[in-house]
């Protein structure tokens, strides 16, 4: 979500005069102005604290604004429209947050009926609240994320790309090696050791082949968690080379599409639609995902594949063979990404889509 908000406002606050408010942090200040935009942080560490800030900022500047976008928490709309009752009230939903173990049902008809629409990332998402609440039906409006064009490109486009490709595959004695890339946090819903289990049958077919798996369990939590080192003893036995680089700064994940040839997204759970497939599009790198939530929706003009059952390393192996055994068909795919995410995914794009739907 911080991605997404950080990647829209550079094109709305040209029509809008905007405040943020979100969550303290130590490297943060409490209040600044920064590009025009306002920022205000509350404590946050859990929901109910964050809640309490919210409400109390509002009780006093509430009249202030004739918009106010939520995102991602439905629970919050009530207390905002109590704080705020001229504001019009806009809901993004980038989870299942509407899904009974997370929002009383009652709780949930009242928030549908005080918002002006809902904005999902994908269909899929949008489909489950109309299932739970087919009143919400009328009021979704999918609006697909968005991904950096300028960070997030091709290596062959950028002298500086190439140099980082090979340096990275230096440093981890990568070498020629065909780099199939994960990029995401490390838990059992997002698969990644059926990824590492499946390589040791691909290599059977492709031996020139390693895995690189960035991330941590939750973000820039660099905690080993029991399923991590189950992932990392996986690793360490297997006959393919597989590196574990733990928690990546935001601003270096572009840098491991350049040296990578092949994206995978393992989740076995039901994906809102995750934004990494964004960022290989982008990056002209073609990509294996799964058929669960959201993820399909990302699969059109030939720029991916996509695995029907994702507990099934089989099913991985087919679809990563189809790629590792055709470079044309790697770079058709990967130029078949680019061209999509400059045509359909720039933060632009997202911006006046926003708009849009703020505007009626």
């Amino acid at each position: 979500m911080q991605t997404y908000i950080a990647g829209i406002v550079p094109h709305i606050t040209l029509k809008h005069d905007l405040t943020i408010l979100g969550r303290t942090d130590p490297e943060l200040k409490k209040k600044e102005i920064k590009n025009k935009i306002r920022y205000v942080r509350v404590e946050g560490r859990y929901f109910e604290i964050y809640m309490k800030g919210v409400i109390k900022y509002l009780q006093k500047n509430g009249n202030k604004f004739d918009i106010i976008h939520i995102f991602n928490r439905p629970r919050l709309v009530l207390p905002v429209r109590q704080a705020a009752p001229k504001a019009r009230i806009f809901l993004s939903m980038h989870n299942d947050m509407f899904e009974p173990k997370k929002i009383d049902s009652k709780e949930a008809q009242e928030v549908i009926k005080e918002v002006e629409k809902i904005v999902t990332v994908s269909d899929y998402v949008g489909q489950r609240i109309s299932t739970l609440y087919p009143s919400a039906s009328s009021k979704l409006r999918t609006i697909y994320s968005g991904v950096d064009l300028n960070r997030f490109i091709p290596y062959e486009q950028s002298q500086k790309a190439r140099q980082v490709r090979k340096k990275l595959r230096r440093q981890f004695k990568l070498g020629s090696k065909k780099v199939i890339l994960y990029v995401g946090r490390i838990s059992p819903k997002k698969g990644v050791d059926v990824l590492v289990r499946a390589m040791s049958e691909l290599k059977k077919r492709h031996p020139n082949i390693a895995l690189v798996v960035v991330g941590s369990r939750w973000f820039s939590d660099q905690k080993i968690s029991d399923y991590m080192a189950y992932v990392r003893s996986l690793a360490s036995r297997s006959s393919v080379p597989i590196i574990t680089t733990g928690y990546v700064p935001a601003d270096k994940i572009h840098e491991w599409f350049w040296a990578s040839d092949i994206f995978v997204c393992a989740s076995q759970w039901e994906e809102p639609l995750a934004r990494v497939h964004y960022e290989a599009m982008a990056s002209g790198v073609p990509f294996v995902t799964t058929k669960r939530g959201g993820n399909a929706e990302i699969v059109q003009n030939n720029n991916g594949l996509l695995v029907d059952k994702p507990e099934d390393t089989k099913s991985f192996v087919k679809q990563l063979s189809k790629l590792l055994g055709s470079k044309t068909l790697r770079q058709q795919m990967g130029r078949n990404g680019r061209a999509l995410a400059l045509k359909k995914y720039g933060w632009k794009r997202v911006a006046n889509e926003v708009l849009n739907v703020w505007e009626g």
